[in-house]
């Protein structure tokens, strides 16, 4: 079931690359942005890494995001750690979470994502590199961002239609200058 705006963000604990347990109880006091990614080497994650990693400043200080994939550990370090991300990016291999967040598998969205954003994918694939080439996890899974505020609260639920459907950056930047200025 989806989770919507106004709804209490559920705790996580998983590894992250850098071989630690994450504890999203740890963020609290702080605005962030919760992702759900695919697979480790998915070329419209790695791209969509890449940006947040390439625009991080523009969110304030006091902002962050937590990364999740559907991904083993040792896979997801092999293509993610070259981004060299500022904030954690985790490994939810079974897809726990998954499920207590609402995600989504969809055979349309996985289709409509290849066709309607080529471009991007061919972009990740043979500008950035972003090869797929580990197809374990979920190939159908639909992305998921979440804004949510100090206290805890997703002010955002955004549910991605299609593979590389996420929250856009301004949306994400205007809410983290509010939420960090308050």
């Amino acid at each position: 079931m989806r989770l919507k705006s106004g709804e209490k963000v559920k705790n996580i604990k998983l590894m992250d690359i850098a071989r630690t347990e994450f504890d999203l109880d740890s963020f609290s006091g702080k605005p962030y942005m919760l992702s759900f990614y695919r697979f480790a080497s998915c070329p419209f994650c790695n791209l969509r890494v890449n940006s947040l990693v390439q625009r991080f400043d523009e969110f304030g200080e006091d902002f962050t995001t937590v990364a999740i994939f559907n991904a083993d550990l040792e896979q997801l370090t092999r293509h993610t750690e070259k981004h060299q991300a500022s904030f954690p990016i985790l490994a939810d291999p079974h897809g726990k979470y998954y499920r207590k967040y609402g995600i989504e598998n969809s055979v349309l969205g996985f289709f409509t994502g290849m066709i309607m954003r080529l471009p991007t994918l061919l972009k990740g694939m043979f500008i950035k590199g972003y090869l797929p080439n580990l197809f374990t996890g979920g190939l159908t899974i639909m992305p998921a961002d979440f804004l949510v505020d100090r206290e805890g609260i997703i002010q955002e639920a955004y549910y991605g239609k299609d593979e590389g459907d996420h929250l856009d950056f301004e949306t994400i930047k205007r809410f983290s200058l509010i939420a960090v200025s308050e």
